[in-house]
């Protein structure tokens, strides 16, 4: 048992792998899961496993709600996973034999699959995460969308051998339903720091879509690598539109 290091994860409506998720996390102590509002079955998965110890909180943005995580925590070393991550006996093997170094945070590599499909174009290659850190040394920014671990002149970054198996979508639906939430928290947390036009929006999504479909190969992977493709551009498109709007509206 990994004695020193705390696993932390949120969810929200998380139930389809969080049985997975958690499986894999038995052989670490404690793993704080911290829900914001869960209607499906995602609370009755995670009271299922005696190392949980199960919080909810409303949403305020993903970057608190992982320190909120993060504060829950009994041990200093911070184990940060989502809830459609799975990690691999190799990782898990790697961590528990880790020396730890709290000058150091460590990244893992994550292979990212769309319905089970491992997809290794479109942007989503070459995927490294920060996940394990010390938070007397650094905790998470601030950011409502695309948050990250604050640096400094003295924190050094390691890649880990073992890598996370991630499994964000199984069907269309999904992909547009997080494109939304995604470029809604973006446009509001870019309002008075960015700008943003129409053309702008049409530029950025065309450049997008024919850089994750052709420079980032997702002709490689069928139907699936033109929808990731396309709801990447869109995604780039609707958030410089979201905020276009949402600055007009402020400057009346």
């Amino acid at each position: 048992m990994a004695n020193n290091i705390s696993v932390t994860i949120l969810t929200k409506d998380s139930a389809a792998f969080l049985a997975e998720c958690l499986g894999a996390l038995e052989a670490f102590t404690e793993v704080v899961v911290v829900d914001n509002g869960s209607t499906d079955d995602t609370i009755a998965i995670a009271s299922r496993f005696r190392n949980v110890r199960l919080f909810e909180h409303p949403f305020t943005g993903f970057g608190p709600m992982k320190n909120i995580a993060v504060d829950k925590a009994a041990n200093d070393w911070i184990f940060s996973v989502d809830s459609d991550e799975i990690v691999t006996p190799e990782l898990t093997a790697e961590i528990l034999n880790l020396k730890l170094d709290s000058s150091r945070i460590y990244a893992v590599g994550r292979d990212n699959h769309y319905r089970r499909r491992l997809i290794c174009g479109c942007g989503w290659q070459n995927d490294q995460v920060q996940r394990l850190f010390n938070r007397k040394r650094t905790r998470y920014d601030d950011k409502l969308v695309h948050e990250g671990l604050k640096m400094d002149d003295q924190l050094q970054t390691e890649l880990l051998e073992g890598r996370l198996n991630h499994y964000p979508y199984d069907n269309a639906s999904q992909l547009i339903q997080k494109m939304q939430h995604y470029s809604t928290l973006w446009a509001e947390e870019s309002l008075g720091r960015k700008k943003a036009s129409p053309f702008k929006a049409l530029f950025y999504g065309v450049l997008t879509f024919f850089k994750s479909y052709l420079f980032k190969k997702g002709w490689l992977y069928g139907y699936e690598g033109l929808l990731i493709s396309i709801s990447n551009a869109n995604g780039v498109f609707y958030k410089y539109i979201k905020l276009y709007e949402a600055d007009r509206s402020h400057s009346l």
